[in-house]
């Protein structure tokens, strides 16, 4: 195991750009997952990491030295200053992995999500997770969407991101245009109730930005706007609670028959 301690070494610098910047990301093709947890669930939708960091501490932890039992790549111990430049939490879990991207597959999708433009890293990784659960075969997120796969966005979604296909920089109004199930859209001024309408077929939500909502050209080529019921007293709701409400709406109409991804 090679222990390294040093700012300015070349491969530390490397791993300092690819946790800070969604182009280093893409130009390379990788990202960082950050703690056990998330590693687990790598390895458990089957796929084994570039490299492992590991500060001190986790030469220690019983868990992680399960998980590098199952491991077929390189460790690197950092020193525990370097390490916690890298991790985003407060409190550094000890295990970082070097991934590759998985490469976009391009197949007819049947229950998916078009996001436009959701900024919140968090609320993107909530989106991303409560799709994964519901069994979503596919999301496509617009050019102004948070990196998908930021450490951030990473952590929120939970592993979620093992079990879906996810499509970045997309030209939605292509993509819905080429849609053949239905294009829903949730808005405040829509008639008919979630809870009214039929999404036993093929079908996609449309989410739009937090703030700004849907765009015009997005909403004119939705098949049906809905609403969700909200008799208490606020006036909407966060995009990530809906999304996962009308997600497992759509799971209850199917009787459960929905091809479910466990998300630990």
């Amino acid at each position: 195991m090679k222990y390294l301690q040093s700012r300015e070494n070349p491969f530390f610098k490397e791993l300092a750009r690819l946790a800070g910047s969604a182009r280093q990301r893409g130009k390379h093709k990788q990202t960082l997952l950050d703690g056990a947890h998330l590693l687990a669930a790598y390895l458990d939708a089957g796929m084994q990491p570039q490299h492992l960091l590991l500060n001190a501490a986790a030469l220690k932890d019983a868990e992680i030295g399960s998980l590098l039992e199952r491991v077929n790549a390189p460790v690197t111990q950092l020193d525990d200053r370097l390490f916690a430049e890298l991790s985003e939490l407060k409190t550094p879990g000890g295990l970082l992995a070097v991934i590759g991207l998985p490469p976009e597959v391009n197949s007819a999708s049947h229950f998916a999500l078009l996001v436009e433009d959701i900024q919140d890293p968090g609320n993107l990784g909530s989106i991303l997770r409560s799709a994964a659960a519901a069994g979503c075969d596919a999301v496509y997120l617009s050019a102004g969407c948070a990196d998908a796969w930021s450490p951030k966005v990473l952590r929120a979604a939970m592993g979620g991101h093992f079990s879906l296909q996810i499509h970045e920089g997309q030209d939605l109004l292509a993509v819905a245009g080429k849609f053949s199930g239905l294009l829903l859209a949730t808005g405040l001024e829509a008639k008919m109730s979630l809870y009214d309408c039929d999404l036993r077929s093929d079908l996609a939500f449309m989410l739009g930005n937090e703030g700004a909502g849907l765009s015009a050209g997005l909403l004119k080529l939705a098949t049906q706007r809905i609403t969700i019921p909200m008799p208490g007293r606020v006036e909407s709701l966060n995009v990530a609670a809906a999304t996962a409400i009308c997600l497992f709406e759509t799971v209850r109409q199917r009787g459960g028959r929905q091809t479910v991804h466990e998300i630990p």
